[in-house]
């Protein structure tokens, strides 16, 4: 016990076994450089330490961690500092982003740039368009991530020969998450600015004059209500082509209804998960079954492949559903009648931009 009294000397380390004895009967301490080992007896559930005291590890800049490890509990605590980002990650990959992008876009302005490499340019305007409507979808999570506190890295940009020259962009998180506030503002913030840039871009590119079409396979494209409902304003032309900055726009609206399922940890997920604290589990168990279910009716009764890779994507979600989804530090504390609508409004939107058959060749 002499080393336990000694260690309490250290101000640091009293004011956190402090904080921690109302739940946590702690029988020995050890430090072995910045990280603290609270050895004791939790005299509540463990994550209801986790929950209760958590926040104010966050806020002294430490993370706390619950460990059971040779019939002993302990109390891990570490200090939670910034990442060192290999930001020259986030550099190749935009712009090898850009790159495949202008090339897709060249395509789509009716220019071959495997003959003629240096019209792969004209396809720029694709670039921007479809850059800025991912870009402004993770800098909308990373801005708000950045306002709670939170450990988050620059968007990774996914090159990729797609029909849209890219898989989009991700963040990292990394620690935990503050509190439901955090998660629906995080949540929430990359699909509605992500939106609101896929309606001006769709403005934009129906305004411009439609290109012809030269050859090589044709894409159908469904067509989501909201962008139907855009282009009763703005009809320009009775052709049926779009524009590529118009098919920008339309890429962010998908990408939208396909962030917004609310399961695993998708945006949606996230924004059930902090709208309905535990009870969205239920939600996010049930929704991949009725995908897969979507699926089979897509290809079977609409004869339509597509319902396949719905089947697929039923199948990966129910297994990221399964993990369950992490717990906010502060869970006891409700979102506020304002959050709640705007939660409602969101997946409403999300509705307003799903297409059965998003396209088919």
């Amino acid at each position: 016990m002499k080393m336990f009294f000694q260690k309490l000397e250290d101000p640091v380390i009293s004011e956190f076994a402090e904080k921690i004895t109302p739940f946590f009967s702690i029988y020995d301490i050890q430090q072995e450089d910045s990280t603290i080992y609270f050895f004791g007896i939790p005299k509540e559930d463990s994550m209801d330490v986790a929950v209760q005291s958590g926040m104010f590890f966050l806020e002294k800049g430490y993370q706390l961690d619950i460990k059971y490890e040779l019939g002993e509990h302990v109390l891990v605590v570490s200090r939670f500092g910034p990442v060192k980002e290999k930001r020259w990650i986030n550099v190749v990959l935009a712009l090898a982003t850009i790159f495949t992008t202008m090339f897709v876009g060249s395509l789509l302005f009716g220019v071959d740039p495997v003959s003629t490499p240096s019209q792969v340019i004209k396809g720029l305007p694709f670039t921007i368009a479809i850059m800025a409507v991912l870009g402004s979808h993770e800098a909308g999570h990373y801005i708000i991530a950045k306002k709670h506190g939170m450990n988050t890295s620059l968007p990774y940009f996914i090159p990729f020969p797609s029909m849209i020259g890219t898989m989009g962009a991700v963040i990292k998180h990394r620690g935990p998450i503050p509190s439901r506030k955090a998660l629906f503002d995080v949540g929430v913030s990359g699909p509605l600015i992500g939106l609101i840039v896929s309606v001006i871009v769709t403005i934009i590119g129906l305004l411009q004059p439609p290109l012809a079409v030269n050859g090589g396979f044709q894409v159908e494209l469904g067509i989501p209500p909201l962008f139907e409902f855009i282009t009763r304003f703005i009809r320009t032309s009775d052709s049926a082509a779009l524009h590529p900055i118009a098919f920008a726009g339309w890429v962010g609206m998908l990408v939208t209804a396909f962030n917004l399922i609310p399961a695993g940890q998708l945006d949606g997920g996230h924004i059930l998960r902090a709208m309905l604290g535990e009870k969205a589990s239920r939600v996010s168990t049930l929704v991949p079954f009725m995908l897969i279910s979507l699926g089979f009716y897509i290809t079977y009764f609409k004869g339509q492949d597509f319902g396949y890779f719905v089947v697929f994507w039923g199948l990966i979600l129910s297994f990221f559903a399964a993990a369950g989804h992490p717990a906010p530090l502060n869970d006891e504390i409700p979102l506020g009648k304002w959050r709640m609508a705007l939660g409602v409004m969101t997946f409403f939107l999300g509705l307003l931009c799903i297409t059965l058959v998003p396209f088919k060749i």
